[in-house]
């Protein structure tokens, strides 16, 4: 009985030990490794996603574009029309005012910080130390059912509105296959401010060498994508919004 309890008790420091084995390197390591490896991710230079959106029963189709210089936009196909809803050139960002159907540009502080997430580009972890970024473990929880290590990326605090706002995020990475299956990050500004914003991440498939998730939420709305495809070649029009000309004066006649 006494061989027996030893074994137990073995058995336990060295599952306990395995555990704090892992340090927050070891896991993103593990994680850049399986989905494709650094030099693999390296070569990738821009992506687009093709998907559709479910909002409120609707499935709308979505094309999304990103690049390594901060260019974006995001397309939507509603009612037979593609309409932008999001764009950036690498220096300046715009979205689609609904009411006035337009497209109007972004403050300039949340439009420095939108282009930043863009540029960190195809994946924040990648040579996070020499960007200034910090990682930590947390340490274990479940999310969906699933073990997972919890690791906190934080990032050089924001400036909005002239205060300081610390930029932090929490991924979720199942201890099994080393993918994040979860993103937790505070809202920084606007009407949801302060509250937290979680991103499943699920279904994740080998393009080119490379598994990226097919399968997200986006505001609450459930995201799926049917194509994603590695440096697509794109018109840099698509990435520049017309600015609006004032409408011709008539000349009044004396």
């Amino acid at each position: 009985m006494k061989t027996i309890k030893l074994l137990l008790v073995a058995l336990v420091v060295t599952a306990f030990t395995q555990v704090q084995a892992q340090t927050a390197d070891e896991i993103v390591n593990n994680y850049l490794e399986a989905i494709g490896g650094k030099e693999q991710l390296s070569k990738i230079k821009s992506i687009k996603m093709l998907g559709t959106i479910n909002a409120q029963g609707m499935e709308i189709p979505i094309e999304m574009v990103n690049t390594s210089n901060g260019s974006a936009y995001v397309q939507i196909e509603f009612q037979g029309q593609k309409m932008k809803q999001l764009v950036s050139n690498g220096t300046k960002a715009w979205t689609m005012n609904m009411m006035a159907q337009k497209m109007e540009e972004i403050p300039s502080d949340m439009s420095k910080i939108m282009i930043e997430e863009f540029k960190d580009f195809p994946n924040p972890f990648i040579n996070y130390n020499e960007k200034g970024y910090k990682i930590e473990l947390i340490g274990e929880e479940t999310q969906e059912g699933t073990a997972c290590y919890k690791v906190k990326l934080a990032k050089p605090n924001m400036t909005i509105d002239g205060e300081e706002v610390q930029n932090v995020s929490f991924y979720y990475f199942d201890t099994e296959n080393f993918v994040p299956i979860m993103v937790e990050s505070e809202v920084p500004a606007g009407p949801a401010k302060g509250q937290i914003m979680k991103t499943p991440l699920s279904d994740y498939q080998e393009v080119d060498g490379v598994y990226f998730p097919f399968s997200t939420v986006a505001q609450g709305m459930p995201m799926t994508y049917s194509k994603i495809e590695i440096n697509p070649v794109v018109d840099a029009k698509a990435f520049e919004v017309a600015e609006e000309k004032p409408a011709p004066t008539e000349d009044k006649k004396n």
